[in-house]
């Protein structure tokens, strides 16, 4: 698809004033999560990624052709099996190599496991089914606050997840601009994670529920956006060399001028770090 009439299309839909259609809560009680300390392998750092699939039908968008926003289907979904989606891109990519691939369940509808072929970092990323973007957004939110973690198994090695990973990410529509959360979602371990926000506006509309995470934002937005993967990509490949967050946020932007042909001045501009 023209990247054009794609980027046309998301920022109709950020501007949609649509109401998504009503979707059953499976918001969990924080009495519930799964916060497990159970050891992990230390040697390595982790990144977790969440993914919220478009969804034409049950998020608050303008609708991008059929194929593409059935938040249901992962396979062909612009932001994970499509080209520039999380699971194609990162798939081809030479930085990682895919070690797992597995469906999950009815809210989660697949996890990858990435590892790092050079520096001791692994990537999972998970892609929530569209219609549970609510939910998506408050394991993100209650991850960077160390209210859920997590381990996952890849043959002998026990990794960490959710609030044990150093790295939170969000991709996809700013879902805060369709409901609010009552959820609170304050740290109480100390640990400052590092958290990447990839939607529309979401330095506006995360923030007041990010600042009592203590999560450090690395890169979120200030205005319209395309969250497809090269932004993130990027972004990380400056972070596992341990590189400063303003060269972070530098190769996040240039990725987003290169592939949205716009300048690299207007993507700086719209991709920021920190706190106003």
């Amino acid at each position: 698809m023209n990247r054009l009439l794609l980027f046309s299309l998301l920022v109709a839909a950020c501007q949609s004033g649509t109401s998504p259609q009503p979707i059953t809560a499976v918001t969990r009680s924080t009495d519930t999560l799964p916060v497990r300390n159970a050891a992990f392998d230390a040697s390595y750092q982790y990144i977790h990624v969440f993914v919220a699939l478009c969804d034409n039908d049950n998020q608050g968008i303008v609708p991008v052709p059929k194929a593409i926003g059935n938040g249901q289907d992962p396979d062909k979904n612009l932001y994970w099996g499509c080209g520039n989606g999380i699971r194609t891109y990162f798939k081809n990519s030479k930085e990682w190599t895919l070690v797992r691939k597995y469906r999950m369940d009815s809210l989660r509808l697949e996890r990858l496991i990435f590892r790092h072929v050079q520096q001791p970092y692994y990537l999972v990323a998970d892609a929530y089914d569209g219609r549970y973007i609510r939910q998506c957004t408050v394991d993100f939110l209650n991850s960077c606050a160390g209210l859920i973690k997590d381990t996952v198994q890849v043959k002998d090695r026990t990794l960490g997840i959710n609030g044990n990973a150093r790295l939170l990410a969000y991709i996809g529509h700013d879902g805060l601009m369709d409901f609010n959360l009552q959820e609170r979602f304050v740290n109480t371990d100390s640990i400052c994670r590092d958290a990447i926000i990839l939607a529309c506006i979401s330095r506006d509309y995360f923030s007041p529920h990010l600042v009592a995470t203590r999560a450090r934002p690395l890169v979120w937005t200030t205005g319209l956006m395309c969250p497809e993967a090269y932004t993130l990509h990027d972004a990380l490949s400056s972070y596992v060399r341990n590189e400063s967050v303003e060269n972070v946020r530098g190769s996040a932007a240039k990725a987003y001028a290169k592939y949205q042909r716009c300048s690299e001045k207007a993507a700086q501009g719209l991709l920021v770090s920190g706190w106003r």
